[in-house]
């Protein structure tokens, strides 16, 4: 047993535009997430997750936890306002800051972290998103992935935070049923190279989820 953590931070967009059936998708998506990392002994020995949601407010709903710990919080919704993802990635850098264990003489540094942002929208805090894309890159993320998700998302806007852009054309159920499930797939993934000489590559997304060129 290594000891050490693999932490992974999830950014979840809970504007108004994802009330109703796309954020209780959310929610099963994230109980499917779970059981999934904890059939894996590698991720359940490794991985720790931090959920942070964000609309015209941003929420740590879920602090760095063990796998085997987490008891999943209901991620709920308002009826209405913007989509701060900029000030959301500013939280997320400062709880990096915060959560990243370093390598001392007494005990081996976290493996460096794994983050995938998911929204419907486009940022409504521009300036503050434009501020944080270069703290995100100097983070030391091993890997980030931008999900933009139904027809209001725009991957455009993506593109400068990560080359890994993916794209949903739906809110439904099944849509976001795959992208957790890939998100699973991802961290398995990264909680099994963490141990090996390679590199961490990224399972391929299901049909449901497009790669943005």
């Amino acid at each position: 047993m290594s000891g050490r953590r693999l932490p992974v931070y999830l950014a979840l967009d809970t504007s108004g535009s994802m009330r109703g059936e796309p954020i209780q998708a959310v929610n099963v998506g994230l109980q499917a997430l779970l059981a999934s990392l904890r059939q894996n002994p590698f991720a359940l020995e490794s991985a720790n997750l931090c959920i942070v949601t964000f609309d015209a407010r941003v929420n740590e709903v879920l602090p760095m936890t063990p796998v085997e710990h987490i008891v999943l919080p209901e991620i709920v919704c308002p009826e209405s306002g913007p989509t701060f993802l900029g000030a959301a990635l500013h939280a997320i850098c400062d709880r990096v800051e915060h959560d990243i264990r370093k390598s001392s003489a007494d005990q081996k540094g976290d493996w460096r972290p794994l983050l995938f942002v998911m929204t419907d929208g486009k940022p409504s805090d521009t300036y503050d998103y434009q501020q944080a894309i270069p703290r995100v890159r100097q983070a030391n993320f091993a890997t980030v992935v931008a999900c933009a998700a139904g027809p209001k998302s725009d991957p455009a806007q993506l593109k400068p935070l990560t080359d890994r852009v993916l794209s949903l054309d739906t809110l439904d159920s099944s849509g976001f049923a795959s992208f957790f499930q890939w998100v699973s797939s991802a961290v398995n993934a990264g909680s099994t190279s963490v141990g090996t000489a390679g590199g961490r590559e990224l399972p391929p997304p299901p049909p449901e989820v497009q790669v943005v060129l």
